[in-house]
């Protein structure tokens, strides 16, 4: 299925000169990947405990487009620049479910979003990244299949939290789609867990 994560190659090649800039100052794959999860920790509670103020939802797009970049780059120093590490493996999927969760759940504190709908879509992501990871486990790939990817999710939070910030409408229909995402990812892991095992017979 078609995801944003498939632009991920493109997204790299862009960030591959600050990737060399940052080895050469001694920057670490691993001070990335927590300097990522330090952020999204800290705007989602400043989203949260602002709310239901909308203006600070603003900060959403912008952190999670820098947090897309911020994740590319820990990779590439990983991969590019010999920081490949037990350590670092470890710290990018854990970092990557606690960040979900501190940038999805703020949206619960407007309506007609709700506390049960957010809390969904943070624990079918997480299931998501594990499916995710278990390929290696049982030796396939890590799989990355969509639908509602993180970096689907990425763009769907931060349209969101674009449109709460501007002061855009929230319709009551509007509840749905914390739902829609759930299902999706529901599928997500489902395609994940099918191609996995699909590799190892191939």
């Amino acid at each position: 299925m078609i995801t944003l994560y498939d632009l991920k190659p493109r997204f790299q090649a862009l960030l591959r000169p600050l990737a060399g800039a940052l080895a050469r100052a001694g920057v670490t794959a691993n001070q990335v990947t927590l300097a990522a999860a330090a952020g999204s920790v800290g705007i989602g509670i400043i989203v949260a405990a602002c709310a239901p103020a909308r203006w600070p939802f603003l900060l959403l797009p912008a952190w999670l487009f820098l947090r897309m970049a911020l994740n590319a780059l820990d990779g590439m120093l990983a991969r590019e620049f010999n920081q490949k590490s037990p350590l670092g493996a470890y710290l990018n999927e854990l970092c990557d479910v606690i960040s979900d969760a501190a940038l999805y759940l703020p949206v619960a504190a407007m309506a007609p979003f709700t506390a049960a709908g957010a809390a969904l879509v943070v624990f079918l992501a997480t299931l998501s990244e594990l499916a995710g990871v278990l390929g290696v486990m049982v030796g396939a790939t890590r799989r990355y299949d969509g639908p509602m990817g993180k970096s689907d999710r990425a763009f769907v939070f931060g349209a969101l939290g674009l449109w709460i910030g501007i002061g855009g409408d929230l319709p009551g229909w509007l509840a749905w789609l914390l739902p829609l995402v759930a299902a999706l990812i529901a599928l997500n892991i489902v395609n994940r867990v099918r191609r996995g095992l699909a590799e190892i017979s191939s």
